[in-house]
């Protein structure tokens, strides 16, 4: 049995100090009468009425416990579920180099990047999901987890400024990012193994080249999609000289032909994202052909049960109100 308001029942506390008004007050209109001798009471009966002197307490106590159990909504339920989910491994392996602060999409390409996988996370609740940053170098941020809100800590603590101040080397280690994202993926048991690589740029850093890192994915059955993010042409860029950020524009050098053949050689898609809208309509696109699979067979039948103790509630009340009007009656 299950109760739609439980938290009707923190009023059951109410009888507390009303047991102990109760009791107070018997005390204190007790009869008494002195006497030299109580040898003549030693075998008197009590009567009936005496007897159900408490009566009228004890139902009132019945009356609010059971008023209280209505009012909590007592509930059967027989329910059976059968869940079968297939789950899928991504790892996300975003572009942290310093070109990721221009500005074409807004308010900048690595903020932008951020706000859909968010989103993207977010509507995969049954999926492991984990994270690689590359630069001039690849390192894995967070590994596969399901629990997404240290996954979405880790992503928002993503920021380019680690190649800025040279924490890591900049450049654009294409190879690199999707080999770190496949080691994080190859021992995986799931039937769907994913890396959703986005760049802005060409490959110019890296022991791997991307061509040798798509061909390890696919020996692992790892499908890679690949997002070229940036605008055509040239691109507004923060450049700081002498303490000051002074913008100028740069050229747009994604290399569309090897994030394609990336994506061709491990049976996924390349897709281009020159704005907000079109980004969020390419993880969107993902998300769709990379839906989890899920059957679930549910029945739920719920039957209120509170009208049994409504009638029991009512009838201590209706017993409490004819004792104390007729055999129980107090004249003053």
């Amino acid at each position: 049995m299950t109760f739609a308001n439980p938290l009707y029942f923190l009023l059951l506390a109410l009888l507390i100090p009303y047991i102990i008004w109760y009791v107070i007050m018997h005390r204190r209109i007790d009869p008494v009468m002195q006497v030299s001798s109580t040898e003549a009471f030693r075998y008197k009966h009590h009567t009936w009425r005496e007897r159900l002197v408490h009566a009228p307490f004890v139902l009132r106590i019945l009356c609010f416990v059971f008023a209280i159990i209505a009012l909590a909504r007592p509930q059967s339920t027989d329910e059976w579920s059968e869940k079968n989910v297939e789950g899928i491994d991504i790892m996300l392996c975003m572009d942290v180099s310093t070109s990721m602060l221009a500005e074409d999409l807004k308010p900048n390409r690595i903020k932008a990047a951020k706000e859909v996988a968010v989103e993207f996370i977010n509507g995969r609740p049954n999926d492991n999901i984990g994270l690689t940053i590359f630069a001039g170098e690849a390192y894995t941020q967070c590994p596969m987890t399901t629990d997404h809100a240290v996954l979405l800590n880790l992503l928002n603590k993503m920021e380019c400024d680690m190649a800025e101040t040279g924490l890591i080397e900049d450049g654009t280690a294409i190879g690199m990012g999707i080999a770190n994202s496949v080691t994080r993926l190859k021992d995986s048991k799931a039937k769907s193994k994913v890396v959703i690589m986005l760049t802005d740029g060409s490959n110019n850093r890296g022991e791997i080249s991307p061509f040798t890192a798509a061909d390890i994915a696919k020996s692992f059955g790892v499908r890679v999609y690949t997002i070229g993010v940036g605008t055509n042409g040239t691109a507004r860029y923060p450049m700081k000289v002498a303490g000051y950020t002074q913008y100028v524009n740069i050229p747009v050098e994604i290399d569309a032909k090897t994030l394609g053949q990336i994506a061709k050689t491990t049976d996924g898609v390349f897709y281009r994202a020159t704005d907000n809208k079109s980004l969020h309509e390419v993880y969107q696109e993902i998300d769709k052909l990379e839906k989890t699979k899920m059957q679930v067979n549910k029945f739920n039948s719920h039957s209120e049960e509170f009208f049994l103790y409504l009638l029991i509630a009512l009838i201590a009340l209706l017993l409490d109100l004819l004792l104390r009007t007729t055999v129980l009656n107090k004249l003053p």
